[in-house]
C-alpha cells in the first residue's frame, strides 16, 4: 500500500494548479477515482449480497483502519521508500544494467514477488498470522477490505520494501509506479464483482474470484491465491486454486471496531466471542458449512496419515466427532446435545 505520501494530508494538501502537481499527487488522485469507480461498481452490480448493515460496518471500519495507519506512518516518517530509491538508485545489484526496460521490468518483478512470498510468510507462522488475520476477519468483502491491514504489518511490508529497494538500487520512479500498480490491483481483487473475462485475465493477474477463494473461512482453500498483482507467481509455486468459497472471513471470533481489531492483532490466541454455540444457534448454520468444517479436518488428519488409502472412512468419522465434541464443550449435558447430532448431520 501506498505510505504517508497518500494519507489524506498529503491528498488535500496543496494548492489546485494541476500543471505544478507533484508525481505523487497524480497517483493519489487516480487511486481516490479507482477506488471511486469500484465501490460504485460493486455497489450496483455485486457478486454476492451482502446486508447493509454489514457492508457499513466493513466500509467505517476499513476506511478507518486507513486512516489510522496513514497518520501513523506520516508521524513515524516510516515511509522512506523514495529517499532510500535516490540514495541507492546507482548501487544496487541493478544498477549495472545497461538497459531501462529491462532494469524496469526487473524491478516490478522483484517487487511483486516480494509481496508474494511475505503474504505466504504471513499464513505460515503464526508470529505474522496474529497481524494478518486482522485482514482476513471481514465477513463482507469488499473494496475497502484492502485497507483492513494491522499497522504493524504496514510497518513491516514497508521495511521489506526498503530493503529490496536499497540492494536491488530501485529508481524512484520505478517505486512510484509499483505503489500505484500494485494499489489499484489490490483494491480491485477485494472488489465484490465478477465479469466474463474474469477466468482468461486470471491467467496472469489476480482476479476478484480468485482473491475471494483467498479469503475463504477454510484454511485449505485460504491458503493459496498470494499473489498482489501476478498469479503467475502462484501458478509456478504451486499456491494456486480456482474454487468459490462457501464462506468467507475467519472461522475464529474477531471485533469489527477499529480499537478491536487493533488488539485482536498483538494476540497470538483467537478471542473466543461466546465458548459453546447453544444446539438451536448450530442448527441455524447451513449443512453446507457443516460439511466443509469436517472436510477440511478429514483433510488433515489424512495429511497425517500421508494420504496413505483405505483410511478415508476412520478419517471422516474421526474428523465428525471431533466437530461434534468441539461444539458441544465439556458441559454436563454434551453427551446429550451429541446425541441430537446425528439427526443433524442426516441433512448434509
Amino acid at each position: 500500500m501506498l505510505s504517508d505520501y497518500l494519507s489524506l494530508i498529503a491528498i488535500f494538501d496543496f494548492h489546485i494548479r494541476w500543471p505544478s502537481l507533484l508525481p505523487e499527487t497524480w497517483v493519489a488522485l487516480l487511486l481516490l477515482a479507482s477506488l471511486g469507480v469500484l465501490i460504485s461498481a460493486e455497489l450496483h452490480a455485486p457478486r454476492e449480497k451482502l446486508s447493509k448493515k454489514n457492508l457499513k460496518q466493513s466500509y467505517l471500519t476499513n476506511m478507518g483502519l486507513f486512516l489510522f495507519n496513514n497518520v501513523l506512518m506520516s508521524l513515524l516518517s516510516i515511509s522512506a521508500l523514495f529517499v532510500l530509491a535516490q540514495h541507492y538508485a546507482d548501487r544496487g545489484l541493478l544498477s549495472h544494467l545497461s538497459s531501462p526496460v529491462l532494469k524496469v521490468l526487473l524491478s516490478l518483478l522483484a517487487l511483486d514477488l516480494l509481496l508474494y512470498a511475505w503474504h505466504r510468510v504471513c499464513h505460515s507462522y503464526d508470529c505474522f498470522w496474529m497481524f494478518h488475520k486482522v485482514h482476513h476477519s471481514d465477513a463482507a468483502l469488499n473494496v475497502t477490505t484492502a485497507f483492513r491491514v494491522h499497522f504493524i504489518e504496514v510497518l513491516l511490508t514497508n521495511s521489506l520494501k526498503a530493503l529490496c529497494i536499497a540492494v536491488l538500487g530501485i529508481e524512484e520512479k520505478i517505486v512510484l509506479a509499483s505503489e500505484a500498480i500494485t494499489t489499484v490491483c489490490i483494491l480491485f481483487h477485494h472488489t465484490n464483482i465478477s465479469f466474463k473475462a474474469e477466468v482468461w485475465l486470471g491467467k496472469l493477474i489476480i482476479m476478484p474470484y480468485l482473491h475471494r477463494a483467498h479469503h475463504s473461512m477454510l484454511r485449505n482453500e485460504h491458503d493459496n491465491n498470494y499473489g498482489a498483482v501476478l498469479s503467475v507467481w502462484d501458478r509456478l509455486l504451486g499456491t494456486y486454486t480456482e474454487v468459490s468459497p462457501v464462506a468467507v472471513g475467519i472461522k475464529a471470533y474477531v471485533p469489527q471496531d477499529i480499537l478491536g481489531l487493533i488488539k485482536a492483532g498483538l494476540t497470538i490466541a483467537n478471542p473466543v466471542a461466546n465458548p459453546v454455540p447453544s444446539l438451536s444457534a448450530l442448527i441455524d448454520i447451513p449443512p453446507t458449512v457443516l460439511e466443509h468444517m469436517i472436510a477440511e479436518a478429514a483433510y488433515y488428519k489424512a495429511e497425517k496419515r500421508g494420504f496413505n488409502p483405505g483410511n478415508d472412512i476412520n478419517d471422516w468419522l474421526e474428523a465428525k466427532k471431533e466437530i461434534i465434541a468441539k461444539i458441544c464443550g465439556n458441559k454436563p449435558n454434551a453427551n446429550r446435545r451429541a446425541r441430537n447430532f446425528p439427526q443433524l448431520f442426516k441433512q448434509i
